[in-house]
């Protein structure tokens, strides 16, 4: 398995001392110097049929169907709940593990009782069988675990010793975060990147006030965006869909209006909003503001946010709903008073 043992050798230094010292005592120390984590060199690859995969973290991930432009950016859920900062996923085989740790046991700088402890969970002269489990090459991966790149809250709490999973197996039911098709959507959702939320507004280049002003998004660039996370070595997946389901507008001051009163315009035929068009100067716009007073020389600061539904449905027919997510945008809107002409 060598994309597990080569492509995530590179962690930061500051990041992987920090690790360490977190743990209680050295009992990681050989689980974090220099191991797979989200903060390592990423391998991509691009298949035969376009398809962009990037490794990290011990899981692929396929950003083809994945928001894309500059003004992409990440869901912010609408809950309390968050990805996990960290996880549990196939890691080396015997050979591989052995290769890694045995150089670390010999260096001595890690102290002679603490590696003397170390060898003993890996092997036993009065057992062949406990040799890194080599007998079992391969029918199984050792796992251990890798972190979030951005270190969130909580990404030190994945603690656990290396541990060995037979292939075909599920990762044991204790070990909290250990990838399953759940975990790996929870993975993808953290991944999805949507575009951004500059609504167009009628009039244009400043509105004025009392007048209602139209507001809508382009509904080619808001389509349904989704990722796949895998892990190809034990074959699972899943893939976390998001789909646009409202916007919600706020004017930037109490003095204005929305339509509709909510603010929260729900999408219709894959449109949200409604564009201006001659003819509509007599209607209410289904989305949209009204501005009661002017924003003299400066502009309101209206902020237009998408709410995404996410679903997910993974190997071994596995599925469900995650948290809805949400991402915005600030734009500024000059509104001015209508001039009158007296003669």
């Amino acid at each position: 398995m060598p994309a597990l043992t080569r492509t995530f050798r590179t962690f930061a230094a500051v990041g992987a001392v920090v690790f360490l010292l977190a743990l209680p005592g050295a009992a990681h120390a050989d689980d974090d110097l220099g191991n797979g984590t989200q903060g390592e060199d990423k391998d991509a690859n691009l298949s035969d049929d376009g398809t962009l995969s990037v490794s990290a973290g011990g899981v692929r991930f396929d950003h083809s169907k994945n928001g894309k432009g500059g003004k992409v950016g990440a869901l912010t859920s609408s809950t309390s709940w968050s990805p996990p900062p960290c996880w549990y996923a196939p890691k080396y085989s015997p050979e591989e593990l052995q290769a890694y740790l045995e150089p670390i046991w010999e260096a001595g700088s890690t102290g002679h009782e603490w590696d003397n402890e170390q060898r003993k969970k890996y092997t036993d002269p009065d057992d062949p069988k406990k040799d890194f489990n080599k007998h079992k090459s391969g029918k199984g991966y050792w796992w251990g675990s890798y972190v979030d790149k951005s270190f969130p809250p909580g990404w030190d709490s994945c603690k656990r010793d290396y541990f060995w999973v037979d292939q075909g197996d599920p990762p044991p039911a204790d070990v909290e975060n250990a990838v399953t098709p759940e975990i790996l959507a929870e993975l993808a959702y953290s991944e999805i990147r949507v575009p951004g939320t500059e609504v167009t507004l009628a009039p244009a280049q400043a509105t004025k006030v009392n007048l209602p002003t139209w507001s809508w998004l382009d509904g080619a660039e808001f389509q349904p965006v989704s990722v796949t996370a895998s892990v190809q070595e034990i074959g699972i997946y899943a893939t976390a869909t998001a789909e646009p389901v409202a916007l919600k507008i706020e004017p930037g001051t109490p003095d204005a209006e929305t339509y509709p009163a909510s603010g929260v315009c729900e999408i219709d035929n894959g449109r949200i909003g409604e564009p201006y068009a001659k003819g509509k100067a007599n209607r209410t716009p289904p989305c949209g503001v009204k501005y009661l007073r002017s924003s003299g020389d400066g502009t309101f600061p209206l902020q237009a946010t998408v709410t995404w539904e996410v679903h997910w449905n993974g190997s071994g027919g596995a599925g469900g709903d995650l948290p809805d997510g949400e991402f915005g945008a600030t734009q500024d809107v000059v509104v001015q008073e209508i001039q009158s002409v007296n003669r």
